[in-house]
Formats: structure tokens, C-alpha cells, sequence
């Protein structure tokens, strides 16, 4: 092991250290949920979409139909990606004109993702479009990120809550961590990336020297 090595690791330990306690907080807060500082300019977008979608965030549901709404969210998402993959080739933003997944590796990629495996068989550039890696894979990243907290936290809820019959909402769960943690944060990020001179573009694959 070199030194630059070694710093590597303290450096990610340091940085896990520094960000447990207020990352901890954060979901603590959206576990009781509170949204916190950003629900003032955020909690509009939330309760717009609890309004288009029909729900009702205060309603405690118990955890066989907390279950059934994540099995009925994720299986959807999954067939999502599965249909995006298999017709990518007439889909936009598919400059390289890449043709479409065969069946099984679409399947094993909407599969992975769905899950919060990530796992790839293949070159993200040279099989995904990028209407593919946007809609398709990068959907997962928050959502399949989002359900595992949601998960999570019905989890501490029946621990909580001996004597209650219910583990809170799903779709309040799943809204409230991606729309005040896994969406700020990225921007956050993105920001970062953009000042450190990272290139986005939407064009086709170019040479760079």
C-alpha cells in the first residue's frame, strides 16, 4: 500500500466521520417527516404531487400494504427500464444511432438497477444511448436509492412502534427523501463538477487530445 493510498482511505473515513452526524440528522428529520429548511421552497412541488397522484401522505399504512405499494412502485420501474432498453434504437437522444439491448441484458440491467445493485455487463458509452443512461439508469439512482431509505425507516418504525398499526407511508417516504436529500445533494454535486471543469454534452462521442 503507497502512501497516497493510506490518504486515500483516511480521507474517505474522515469525510464518513464529518457527515454522519449532520447526514443522520437530515434523515432523522425526514423519517419524523419534517423536510426541514427546505420544506419552504420545496413543499409546494411535494404536496402538488401528492395532489396529482391522489395520495394522502398522512395516512399510516400497515406493512403489508407498505410492502405491496413498494413491490407495485419498483415492478413498474422495472418494466420501464426494460421497455426503454429494448427500444432505444427508435428512441431520441441517441446520437451514436446504438441499436437495441438484446432481451436478457436488458432484463439483467432493469433488474440491477431496480434493486440498487448497479451491476453492468457492458460499456455504458458504447451500448446505452442517452435518453438510456438519463431515463433509464439514472431514474434508478434516486428512486431505488429512495426505496431502501423508505425501507429502512418502516423498518425503525416497527421497532418504534410496538403498539402502533402502522409504519407510515411509502409514497410520503419515498417523496420526501428524494425530493429533500437525494435531489439537493446531487445538485450539490453537479455543481461541484461543473466548477471543476467536468464536460456534459448531449452531442455524440468526440476524440479530445
Amino acid at each position: 500500500m503507497t502512501i497516497q493510498g493510506w490518504l486515500l482511505i483516511a480521507a474517505f473515513v474522515g469525510t464518513v466521520v464529518v457527515l454522519a452526524k449532520p447526514i443522520g440528522l437530515w434523515l432523522f428529520a425526514l423519517y419524523e417527516g419534517r423536510p426541514g429548511p427546505l420544506g419552504a421552497v420545496l413543499g409546494p412541488v411535494e404536496r402538488s404531487f401528492y395532489r396529482l397522484a391522489g395520495i394522502d401522505p398522512s395516512e399510516d399504512q400497515s406493512w403489508r400494504r407498505y410492502a405491496v405499494h413498494m413491490l407495485i412502485f419498483n415492478v413498474a420501474l422495472l418494466l420501464l427500464t426494460y421497455v426503454l432498453l429494448r427500444a432505444q434504437a427508435l428512441l431520441p437522444l441517441n446520437p451514436r444511432e446504438l441499436g437495441a439491448l438484446d432481451s436478457h441484458l436488458a432484463f439483467n440491467t432493469a433488474v440491477s438497477f431496480t434493486t440498487n445493485t448497479n451491476w453492468q455487463s457492458y460499456g455504458g458509452e458504447s451500448t446505452m444511448s442517452n435518453l438510456s443512461q438519463m431515463m433509464a439508469l439514472t431514474l434508478h439512482n434516486f428512486l431505488s436509492a429512495a426505496t431502501g431509505i423508505a425501507l429502512a425507516f418502516a423498518l425503525f418504525r416497527g421497532f418504534a412502534r410496538r403498539s402502533a398499526a402502522g409504519i407510515g407511508n411509502f409514497w410520503a417516504d419515498v417523496t420526501r427523501v428524494t425530493l429533500y436529500l437525494l435531489l439537493p445533494l446531487c445538485i450539490a454535486v453537479a455543481l461541484f463538477y461543473i466548477g471543476c471543469g467536468v464536460p456534459q454534452t448531449l452531442a455524440a462521442s468526440v476524440d479530445v487530445t
